[in-house]
Formats: structure tokens, sequence, C-alpha cells
């Protein structure tokens, strides 16, 4: 699912999955952080929907820092932190 970059950041290139799949796979993968970590998110387009539906569902519950917005390859660091209202 993920690859490691480090130690503490891992990558999630949703580049390899269908599109309908895509952003169930990053709402598991963000659930499954502990608050205070991250993953880059690795796409072909820019993923402000995805950040329009996080900020819906979970409010001020994530964080969301481009490393890399381009052409074909956009890089976004996405973090808990804190734990999404029930």
């Amino acid at each position: 699912m993920c690859n490691p970059v480090d130690d503490e950041i891992e990558v999630f290139d949703a580049r390899r999955y269908v599109p309908a799949e895509r952003h169930r796979k990053i709402f598991e993968i963000l659930g499954d952080l502990d608050v205070g970590e991250s993953f880059i998110l690795v796409n072909d387009h820019d993923p402000k929907p995805l950040y329009y539906q996080l900020e819906a569902e979970h409010p001020h519950a994530f964080s969301w820092s481009y490393l890399e917005q381009g052409g074909e390859v956009w890089r976004v660091q996405i973090g808990k932190v804190t734990e999404a209202a029930a």
C-alpha cells in the first residue's frame, strides 16, 4: 500500500489505483495514522478535491502541505493533527 521514504514518512502513489479506489484508500491510510504522523500522497493531478472532501468530513483534523505542484506529478504531505470526530 505505502512505501517507506524514511523511518517516519510513507508514500502512497495513487497513480497505481483506479480513480474509484483512491479516496477510499487515502481515507484508510489517514485513519490508521497516529496524531502527529503523516504520509506523502503522489498523484497525477492536483488532489484539491480530496482536500475539500477531507475538510468537509474531518474539519481541522489534518494538515496539508504541497511538496510538488506541477504537470504530471503532484506530491502532498498529509498529516493527522487530531482524531477525527466520530
